[in-house]
């Protein structure tokens, strides 16, 4: 993938001061740390990285969201996980030298920061304070990975779904009156493929948990989680 000189940008917001591991650079560290984020828009469903990309930029995400994919042999989607405004992704790649085993597309219309691995090399590694964050970092994601392994773990394919509504839940989840609404517009082939079942079989679940008054299906298609979901769960678990 080639990134002209043209589309290299200031980023407009203060997502770089916000970074934990970048926390601990000066004002001028983080401005030039700014200064080397290629920054470009992308449309929905459009390609952010392949998989043979990942190894060579971290991702900020300025605006939307983006879904990290693994493309099975048939070309279908398995979903794992989705990075919304703010977030941030790839240091572990730059880090091991190793290619992420997904790729990186834009779930809803994007605007996306790239930094390289050589600019990662030079201003993050070098610096003793942002080195100790990085292994904070790298501990979220491994509990990450936990979740991910846990979801997986379930032979049941309802209680896949749950663990999906649940996870959704602890990234996305805005507390209401009536429970907690998540904040992430899926669809049913979406979650299927988080939950590594059929489409058909999610939408089944789903009607059935709403005929149960476990989950609402608000009129802007956000899922909400009644206050009889933790219930549902801890059951389940």
């Amino acid at each position: 993938m080639i990134w002209k000189a043209n589309q290299r940008q200031k980023p407009d917001n203060n997502i770089i001061k916000n970074i934990p591991f970048f926390s601990g650079l000066s004002t001028a560290e983080i401005s030039l740390i700014e200064s080397l984020i290629v920054k470009k828009h992308y449309a929905k469903n459009q390609i952010v990285l392949l998989e043979e990309d990942t190894a060579n930029y971290m991702y900020f995400v300025y605006s939307g969201k983006v879904r990290v994919v693994k493309i099975n042999e048939e070309g279908k989607e398995q979903i794992i996980s989705i990075h919304k405004k703010n977030d941030f992704f790839g240091e572990m790649a730059l880090l091991d030298g190793k290619t992420s085993p997904a790729t990186v597309i834009a779930y809803e219309d994007a605007d996306i920061g790239l930094l390289s691995k050589s600019d990662f090399e030079r201003f993050v590694l070098n610096n003793d304070a942002t080195r100790h964050r990085i292994i904070g970092l790298l501990c979220d994601r491994l509990r990450d990975s936990w979740a991910m392994i846990k979801i997986l773990s379930f032979d049941n394919a309802e209680h896949r779904v749950l663990a999906v509504l649940e996870r959704l839940q602890d990234l996305y989840g805005v507390m209401d009156d009536r429970g907690t609404i998540i904040n992430a517009k899926l669809t049913h082939q979406q979650i299927a493929s988080y939950a590594s079942v059929a489409r058909e079989t999610v939408t089944r679940i789903l009607n059935k948990l709403e005929k149960d008054s476990i989950i609402q299906t608000l009129e802007n298609k956000s899922i909400l989680l009644t206050k009889t979901f933790r219930i549902k769960t801890m059951a389940a678990n």
